[in-house]
């Protein structure tokens, strides 16, 4: 999440350079909403953008426009409501709205690539976390699936897709509640 159109500054495009080669590093894909073309609205590509992925980073600058400022930061609730792990990675003089003061962010300059690193690795352990609270969860099965479907984002491994099947096959779930299924949590497919 940061600006796509017109003219980044130098400073954001090392940032985004470098963050591309810590996703890389790890066999992370990067997408952004240039990443797709859908022909279609460009709102409905950012939500089901945000509902595909494990993790949101967002770049802010002193030098974006204040309505790129408002996407960005509108597309962080949207993860964070989604239940997403996310990131604001911001310059140092950019000042965080007073909302989200409280809120974890990474600093651009030294030690950034150690701290986004860090927060990689917390991410990845993350999923542990969630594969357990699937676990304590069976009494609430759709809770379950959403906890194995966020574990199965984060690390591609079958496990927590095929635990989310065997709970899906094993409850009565009536014909509205299985649509919601494939098309929010994207189990079956």
């Amino acid at each position: 999440m940061t600006q796509l159109g017109g003219i980044r500054s130098n400073e954001v495009e090392t940032i985004l350079d470098e963050s591309s080669a810590l996703l890389q590093s790890r066999n992370i894909r990067q997408l952004d909403a240039n990443s797709l073309v859908t022909g279609r609205d460009f709102h409905t590509k950012i939500w089901k953008l945000a509902l595909s992925v494990p993790i949101g980073i967002a770049v802010v600058s002193e030098t974006m426009e204040t309505t790129t400022i408002a996407n960005i930061y509108y597309e962080i609730g949207l993860m964070n409501a989604l239940g997403k792990e996310t990131l604001v990675i911001k310059t140092k003089k950019f000042r965080i709205p007073s909302d989200f003061v409280r809120t974890e962010y990474v600093n651009f300059g030294q030690g950034f690539g150690d701290r986004f690193a860090n927060f990689l690795d917390q991410t990845l352990r993350q999923a542990e976390y969630y594969g357990i609270m699937a676990d304590n969860l069976i009494a609430k099965p759709l809770l379950a699936i959403d906890y194995l479907r966020r574990a199965y984002l984060i690390t591609g491994e079958n496990t927590f897709k095929r635990r989310a099947i065997s709970i899906i096959e094993t409850n009565n779930f009536d014909e509205h509640t299985l649509l919601m299924i494939n098309s929010y949590f994207n189990i079956k497919n």
